[in-house]
């Protein structure tokens, strides 16, 4: 794997739309004077690209457009980093325009970027993963830098500082409070808190080791089915497996698998035909352990677990649940390819730190 540098004060960073192009919706407008805002704060300087902000229908109806964003974010040497302005649902569409781009795939090898995004970004993740980019699975632009209470949520603010260089984070904790969806994202909300709970359970070992260790890999639930399946596309599963985007069974061997719900809070009925078409692919006989994210609003929380143990049905392999990655909120930041050590007897997870310092 090849692992960018982290970024560091007066850097370039380039927000780009690879799914839903709602940041360049009037409707997102204060989110970007608010995230411009906060980067400058951290002596960045954001840079979107040149269809970052054309709107929801016309992304829609030009992914090529999209990709070439990408693109161009990887080919501009004074670029330093890569933020998503949030997920989707259609991100597959970009993979014609990229995995046959010699040009792109070149500047990808040659020219690592750090690069962060969420949910259906998890299409975007596992192609990086493929070109043997490490990537990391965390804050957004919209949600994170966006977030239009007057500070960024404490615990996912230090999980994006950990992408600047001298604030590096070796370790995962579980955040004290977890936070409810706003109902309320527009300008007349800005300032407001989100309802906030102390969380009384911290993170969950349902089964397994106490102790166990793995690279990372893994991403948006609802993204891993619809890239196996046909559910949500029809053309998605057939793209997905021309360019083999879902790793195979020898890649997943002694890995930490990472999944978590997306938004539409699936019912247990579905979230068990998501974990069931994980177990028919052999990941779970192939990985050393698993990480399941919280629940957004604890939707299901309960009825997950049940599902999980039950459907997987191993005992021997460790699952720890209730981990803050996702769409819960807040957020931690999960890095592909590298080595965590989990301990519950500690209640952490450790990271190893893997990033070029050029």
């Amino acid at each position: 794997m090849r692992y960018a540098r982290k970024l560091r004060r007066g850097d370039k960073v380039a927000i780009v739309s690879l799914s839903s192009g709602m940041l360049g919706e009037d409707f997102c407008s204060h989110n970007i004077e608010i995230g411009v805002k906060r980067l400058r704060e951290y002596g960045l300087e954001p840079v979107f690209m040149p269809n970052t902000l054309k709107g929801i229908d016309y992304l829609n109806e030009h992914p090529e457009a999209r990709a070439a964003d990408l693109k161009e974010a990887f080919l501009d040497e004074s670029v330093a980093g890569i933020i998503c302005a949030i997920g989707g649902d259609d991100t597959y569409r970009l993979l014609p325009y990229l995995m046959e781009d010699a040009e792109f795939v070149k500047a990808v090898e040659e020219n690592p970027k750090l690069f962060t995004g969420f949910s259906d970004t998890t299409v975007n993740h596992l192609m990086f993963y493929k070109l043997g980019l490490s990537t990391y699975y965390g804050p957004t632009f919209i949600c994170d830098l966006g977030e239009i209470s007057n500070e960024m949520l404490p615990y996912t603010k230090k999980a994006f500082e950990s992408y600047m260089e001298g604030y590096e984070s070796g370790e995962i904790v579980s955040s004290d409070v977890w936070y409810e969806e706003r109902e309320d994202f527009s300008r007349a909300a800005i300032g407001t808190d989100r309802v906030a709970h102390k969380e009384a359970r911290g993170f969950e070992l349902l089964q397994g080791p106490e102790v166990f260790e793995g690279e990372l890999l893994g991403g948006c639930l609802e993204s891993f089915y619809d890239i196996l399946v046909t559910n949500r596309y029809e053309d998605q599963k057939d793209i997905c497996e021309k360019y083999g985007l879902f790793p195979d069974r020898n890649t997943w061997k002694d890995k930490i698998l990472f999944i978590e719900t997306c938004e539409e809070k699936p019912v247990p009925e579905m979230f068990r035909k998501e974990i069931t078409v994980l177990k028919e692919k052999g990941v779970f006989d192939a990985v050393s352990g698993v990480l399941v994210g919280k629940p957004q609003d604890e939707a299901y929380y309960q009825e997950y677990k049940s599902i999980l143990t039950e459907v997987i049905d191993n005992e021997k392999l460790p699952i720890v649940y209730n981990v803050n990655f996702g769409h819960a909120n807040p957020r931690c930041a999960l890095q592909y390819g590298v080595l965590a050590k989990v301990d519950m007897k500690q209640k952490k997870i450790f990271l190893e730190q893997k990033n070029e310092t050029f």
